[in-house]
């Protein structure tokens, strides 16, 4: 254990309140700690979550490590050196996606959990006025030195001006937000009447998860705080009156995750070609149920 420090223990859904709540599974965090944790399902709303999770205050140690490529922008191992090789095409879809929902192609943009700054950046080449968000200050500084854009606090969240952004995006950044519906409450908030707010995040729905059971790498106990299907995402979105207006897969998030699944299964081992093989065919089956997908960015308006 890293430490003794507070725990959060739900008695009710963190989404829909319910208290027909029962444990699924058992994880690890792969990424630090190596401590087992357990993960719980609502039966009402189908949301997962991560139980006795350290509360906001207590979870930064998870998050240290050079391993974890949102902070520390690595290209150790295989897996990260592949996430960069698509890491350009990627950023372009997002900014394609971005200009395709708000009929836009400037506008201004929030980004929350901007990471090392990389969408941050692109946006900015493409003309849009961006104000990055980013808690760890290990990230903010990677962001200064590799891609020259200066991040604030997510602490300045709540001080943004209200209907500021024709645009907010949160690139998995939801599933890691303690206080998840005043954060929803100032998203709607924040943008703009005919503006657009992506959510981007794992699907443990997803054919890859099924077959990774609880050694899927996006479970990612504990910073990973919910683990949302896209019927839990419909429940939390309209109990803040906000309208869900379309999904977009995110294809090659199944061939990334699978690649560490497997690794994480077989304690460091494991075969890249089985797992680029569960990839596609979660891809495949995704392909004929888009909700399916591995991983789903979230279009939503007011």
């Amino acid at each position: 254990m890293i430490s003794l420090m507070p725990l959060i223990h739900y008695t009710t859904c963190p989404i829909c309140h319910s208290t027909e709540l029962e444990p699924v599974l058992h994880a690890e965090d792969h990424t630090v700690s190596h401590e087992p944790f357990v993960i719980w399902q609502c039966r009402q709303c189908s949301l997962r979550f991560t139980q006795d999770v350290p509360d906001a205050a207590s979870i930064g140690p998870y998050y240290r490590s050079e391993d974890y490529i949102s902070h520390s922008n690595t290209s150790k191992g295989l897996v990260n050196r592949l996430y960069h090789l698509v890491r350009k095409q990627t950023l372009l879809d997002k900014y394609r996606l971005v200009a395709s929902a708000t009929r836009k192609r400037q506008g201004r943009l929030l980004d929350i959990g901007a990471g090392t700054g990389a969408f941050v950046a692109h946006m900015q080449e493409k003309g849009w006025e961006v104000t990055g968000l980013e808690p760890d200050e290990t990230a903010r500084e990677v962001a200064r030195a590799d891609h020259r854009v200066q991040l604030l606090d997510t602490d300045n969240l709540y001080q943004l001006p209200a209907d500021g952004f024709d645009a907010i995006t949160l690139w998995h950044v939801l599933e890691h937000v303690h206080d998840l519906h005043s954060y929803i409450e100032q998203l709607k908030k924040l943008v703009r009447r005919g503006g657009r707010i992506f959510i981007a995040v794992p699907n443990y729905t997803s054919y890859d998860a099924r077959v990774y059971k609880e050694a899927w790498a996006a479970y990612d106990v504990p910073r990973h705080l919910y683990h949302f299907s896209p019927e839990a995402m419909e429940v939390l979105l309209t109990g803040h009156e906000l309208q869900l207006q379309y999904i977009r897969p995110m294809w090659y998030d199944a061939i990334y995750i699978s690649m560490l699944s497997e690794k994480y299964r077989t304690k460091g081992g494991g075969s890249v070609v089985r797992a680029v093989v569960n990839g596609f065919t979660s891809n495949a089956k995704a392909f004929i149920n888009k909700p399916r997908c591995s991983s789903l960015i979230y279009v939503i308006s007011k």
